[in-house]
């Protein structure tokens, strides 16, 4: 499997779409007079609905370049931060390669033992109905900016998974065996189909005591970007964990500052990164005995705009000492969405104090209830 395949900035969608389908490469550079322009992955690919002969320059995000000596580290956050899988790395002015998402879990995957899935695995998933159509699946991929839905029975028993990838193989295979004709009617017919019908079954799966060692490994075996945390024994959804997981936990530190990975962080617009660092650590201060070990903002823009700004998706997900904590919100530019989601997080924050509060209350009364 090649790591990445250059194209020109000119190349037509059609082709490019081919390429995946073909070559299935880790992502696609794109160039301009021979020099790096950007990169194009599976997401762009899917939230594109444009036409065959759009120019790839279209779609194509620019990936933050990476100098060849810099650390692991850094170079993990920068492709969390930039919500791609590969990015340019130079000497000097000279592109020397690409690094990819993979070689940086191959290079650090011994050390990955000390890290269990629970630690890092989202457990606010989305998922799908097998009956649902393909076009509800796409626009739930678009909606929530992600890459895999786990697909699930009347009975909410885990019966599949449906990928980007699996939607960008079986648009240009199709595409491919009809040949011309009526396009539009094509992609009406496509986006028809049931979910069940695509999917990959069964599941490959993990669980929350696994060490990220051990799924990463699972994840190359399988040639999958992520797995669905289940229950021992149980088909029943508990989370999920991908290579971006793992990356972002290569990216915890011990340092007294709090750690925090904004994803999509060219979206900041009349805020910066110093205000959220500084107004999650005023949430987390306030309950002094909650330790946070690393925070995560992701931002997500739809298109609906108001007067040219456009309505951004915020959620920030906390790894404290006490679990994960986090919140999540709307609004029109992405201030307006983070403090949205700040105070629903500061609630649930508030939420798991009451909690733990009341136990504790709860335990002195049935201390003091002993005693008499």
């Amino acid at each position: 499997m090649p790591e990445y395949v250059e194209v020109d900035v000119s190349e037509r969608l059609a082709k490019v779409r081919s390429i995946f389908e073909r070559e299935n490469p880790k992502g696609i550079v794109v160039t301009e007079d021979g020099e790096y322009a950007g990169v194009v992955g599976e997401k762009q690919l899917m939230r594109s609905r444009m036409e065959d002969d759009t120019k790839v320059s279209a779609v194509m995000k620019s990936a933050p370049s990476v100098d060849r000596h810099e650390d692991l580290r850094e170079t993990a956050r920068l492709l969390v931060e930039g919500d791609v899988k590969i990015a340019p790395v130079y000497e000097g002015e000279k592109l020397y390669g690409i690094v990819t998402v993979d070689q940086i879990l191959e290079a650090v995957l011994d050390s990955l033992d000390a890290i269990t899935v629970g630690q890092i695995a989202t457990d606010d998933v989305i998922g799908i109905n097998e009956k649902d159509s393909v076009g509800s699946a796409i626009n739930r991929l678009r909606e929530n900016g992600i890459s895999r839905l786990p697909v699930l029975d009347e009975d909410g028993q885990l019966v599949g998974v449906v990928t980007t990838n699996d939607i960008v193989e079986f648009v240009v295979r199709d595409h491919e065996r009809q040949g011309s004709g009526d396009r539009a009617g094509d992609i009406d017919r496509m986006l028809d189909i049931p979910v069940y019908d695509i999917m990959s079954s069964p599941v490959v799966t993990a669980t929350a005591d696994e060490t990220a060692e051990a799924v990463v490994q699972r994840m190359f075996d399988n040639d999958v970007s992520g797995l669905v945390v289940t229950p021992d024994d149980f088909d029943t959804v508990a989370g999920m964990v991908t290579k971006t997981d793992v990356l972002r936990a290569l990216t915890f530190t011990e340092q007294d500052s709090m750690d925090v990975q904004i994803t999509n962080v060219e979206l900041l617009d009349t805020t910066s990164r110093e205000h959220i660092v500084e107004s999650i650590e005023q949430v987390a201060n306030k309950y002094a005995d909650m330790h946070v070990i690393h925070a995560h903002v992701r931002l997500h823009a739809h298109k609906e705009k108001l007067r040219g700004t456009p309505l951004i998706q915020c959620q920030i997900r906390l790894r404290t000492n006490e679990g994960q904590v986090g919140g999540s919100g709307e609004g029109y530019g992405a201030e307006h969405a983070f403090h949205v989601a700040l105070d629903k997080l500061e609630r649930n924050v508030l939420e798991i104090k009451g909690v733990n509060a009341d136990e504790e209350y709860r335990g002195q009364l049935l201390r003091k209830l002993g005693e008499l």
